[in-house]
């Protein structure tokens, strides 16, 4: 048997597999498309610029391109998805100076809108 035959097929194999998902990303039960439409719904844009959302795009507040390659969520927080639906929905009780007020989301809304941030990575 020949290296070329031993290798050939391991090869395959190995380039075949997919690495882990990060689990910063990972939303089970959450919809990217439904968190799109809340955004929409609740003006998300009038004080960010949201990728997939060509209007309004606001400058108050930061743009949300590549969050699933940020560390921090307002500089504080670390990036994931509990915190980060958590602070979607009640931006105040994380980070009491943030300027980003309080959602009228649900919790199932909040996790919506994080798995539609995750999806993106970058601006």
């Amino acid at each position: 048997m020949s290296t070329t035959q031993i290798f050939l097929p391991l090869l395959l194999l190995v380039g075949a597999c997919k690495p882990p998902p990060d689990a910063r990303q990972q939303m089970p039960g959450a919809s990217v498309e439904r968190g799109k439409a809340v955004i929409e719904r609740v003006g998300c844009g009038a004080c960010h610029i949201v990728p997939g959302i060509s209007w309004p795009q606001g400058r108050i507040g930061p743009a949300l391109g590549n969050f699933a390659g940020q560390n921090l969520i307002a500089g504080q927080l670390p990036n994931r998805p509990d915190i980060l639906a958590a602070f979607i929905r009640n931006a105040p009780a994380l980070v009491p100076d943030t300027n980003m007020p309080a959602m009228p989301l649900s919790e199932q809304e909040s996790r919506d809108v994080a798995a539609y941030l995750y999806r993106f990575e970058d601006l």
